[in-house]
């Protein structure tokens, strides 16, 4: 039993079941709070330390290395048995669609910032932190999280079932699995 599934075997009924049912999107969502836990810490490092009147750039740096973090983890863990390309081909798509995602999590921030003006001197210091944090971390977060599961699974790794656990697709080609 994996330790996913053992952590899911505690949860009580009927959210065990689901959990059980849709075990890729846990998965997916584990590696998520991991990757956002990383790039929160990131985007307010960067934006304090390094880069505070680019907010957007420190954004899309952290976003970045989350990204980086989030192909190893997805495609090792989260969509193991999936794939159906060859691994650049995939490598590509995934990051294809995580730089779309870039923008897609970065916008709200831009919106918030420049077009809203949620930033000193139109507004406290502790607005503009609020600000920041919800329209980079959680608004564009989960718009950003919407689009991946769904380009994940229809582009980067389309088919079920087709690598062994932890093999890739040309380590099933030279086993003839595939």
């Amino acid at each position: 039993m994996s330790l996913a599934e053992t952590v899911v075997s505690r949860f009580p009924e009927p959210i065990r079941s689901i959990a059980l049912k849709h075990r890729e999107l846990v998965k997916f969502a584990l590696v998520g709070g991991t990757c956002f836990v990383i790039d929160t810490v990131l985007f307010f490092g960067i934006k304090t330390v390094v880069l505070p009147n680019n907010p957007v750039t420190a954004k899309i740096i952290a976003t970045l290395v989350a990204t980086i973090v989030s192909y190893v983890l997805n495609r090792e863990w989260s969509f193991r048995t999936r794939g159906g390309r060859e691994r650049h081909h995939e490598a590509a798509l995934f990051f294809l669609v995580n730089g779309i995602g870039i923008v897609l999590n970065s916008a709200p921030l831009y919106i918030a910032r420049y077009l809203f003006h949620l930033q000193e001197p139109h507004v406290s210091r502790l607005t503009e932190e609020i600000s920041d944090f919800l329209s980079a971390q959680i608004i564009g977060t989960l718009i950003a999280m919407a689009f991946r599961w769904y380009g994940y699974k229809t582009w980067v790794f389309p088919e079920e079932n087709v690598r062994g656990r932890g093999r890739s697709i040309e380590e099933e080609k030279e086993l003839g699995h595939s």
